[in-house]
């Protein structure tokens, strides 16, 4: 099959990581550890699994950062190499299953969880219905890999085949169009974001970058919570219309952002001698949507006192003045993928909240670009440039 397959390079990497911000197109069909060709289609690895063929697959941040050399070495042991990358993924059945025939419509939930790594007993997590949190990312009767898209022997969506096991499927209305469908894996990553925010009624909500993930956790803050007042932030234009449609009371831009929450909350504004200011008082939830660290501090410094932040985009090493978690007796927490979440009184996962929530939002519009396989340089540029060229989500279609 016809597939772009990642494989690791230590001096390619360094070499990405180098040129990334200033050439990723060449990056991308030079230096980084991706080549497209034909590789062998993935073996089923056990019983209970199938074939999936992939109509779009989503490029996202995380695959950036792995193509950029950005990526964290905290997630060494939990990747084989080589894989196809891919995880945001709408195809169709290739094998049936004992309740679905063959060319139903899915999506992928990628985790690869104790379920599909044939492990019983699940572990605490799994059990618990937290498939995010599995222990066993790197046991079982497949290769170690936090998802499909990161391990060897399943496959991805930048490929023609894949293959998933029944607990990782999900079939999807037929009146869901497919650039729809392909934002349910990150959508069901917001749900999971907005859902561990906790946000209270009237609550002040910060939700700090508005790309894919960051507009996504916007429109399920405003799905499954009844805040005050939503204050988004974002860079570009498109960005920040979006992000009006998708229900924030107030877009502005970065450097305006500890304003915006100043008048907001009615705080008091203290400058230090080096460092940025912070408020006496401020938001009661922040979302950090970008993995920026500079965004972090000041999701930090914005937050009143025993308040809550969430890490909702993917951070990597870096250095950040903790002050204000310790002063302000700050709840930071993180958000990764999905699982179990108490809604109206009951668990339910958050990989199916984001099905049902898909149907009701206008996400087409959010796919700006399209490209075959065999583009792929010019894919990932315009996914590393997206928010200044005015594009939110690029994919890849396979079919082309």
């Amino acid at each position: 099959m016809i597939a772009l397959q990642f494989r690791r390079s230590p001096a390619r990497y360094v070499a990405a990581r180098a040129l990334s911000r200033r050439a990723p197109g060449l990056v991308a069909s030079h230096l980084a550890p991706l080549r497209l060709g034909h590789v062998g289609e993935p073996e089923l690895p056990a019983d209970g699994w199938v074939r999936v063929a992939p109509k779009l697959a989503g490029i996202c941040g995380s695959d950036l950062a792995m193509v950029a050399g950005d990526a964290s070495f905290y997630f060494g042991p939990l990747v084989s190499t080589p894989f196809v990358p891919g995880h945001e993924v709408v195809g169709t059945l290739v094998d049936p299953l004992d309740d679905l025939p063959s060319g139903t419509r899915v999506v992928i939930e990628p985790v690869l969880g104790c379920a599909a790594r044939g492990l019983d007993p699940a572990c605490r997590a799994c059990a618990a219905g937290d498939t995010g949190c599995c222990e066993n990312t790197a046991s079982g009767h497949v290769a170690p890999g936090l998802q499909t898209g990161f391990c060897e022997d399943t496959g991805g969506g930048w490929g023609e085949v894949l293959v998933a096991h029944r607990s990782q499927i999900r079939p999807i209305p037929d009146d869901l169009p497919d650039e729809s469908a392909v934002l349910v894996e990150p959508l069901a990553c917001a749900v999971h974001a907005a859902l561990r925010a906790r946000v209270a009624d009237g609550d002040t909500v910060v939700v700090m970058g508005a790309g894919t993930i960051g507009l996504l956790t916007l429109a399920a803050i405003r799905e499954f919570s009844s805040p005050g007042r939503v204050i988004a932030v974002a860079k570009h234009p498109r960005q920040r219309a979006e992000a009006a449609r998708l229900g924030a009371d107030d877009v502005v831009a970065a450097p305006s952002a500890l304003r915006a929450v100043r008048l907001a909350t009615g705080s008091l504004l203290h400058e230090p001698e080096r460092g940025g200011g912070w408020l006496s008082s401020g938001s009661d939830v922040s979302l950090e949507c970008t993995g920026s660290m500079a965004a972090l501090d000041v999701c930090l410094r914005t937050t009143r006192p025993r308040g809550r932040v969430v890490l909702v985009g993917l951070p990597g090493a870096a250095t950040i003045d903790l002050a204000p978690v310790w002063h302000r007796e700050l709840e930071l927490t993180g958000a990764y993928t999905y699982g179990a979440e108490q809604q109206n009184g009951t668990r339910r996962n958050t990989f199916d909240m984001a099905i049902e929530l898909a149907a009701k939002l206008d996400l087409e519009s959010l796919v700006s670009a399209a490209y075959p396989l065999s583009r792929y340089p010019e894919a990932i540029d315009h996914a590393m440039d997206a928010g200044r060229l005015g594009a939110v989500k690029v994919v890849f279609d396979i079919a082309r």
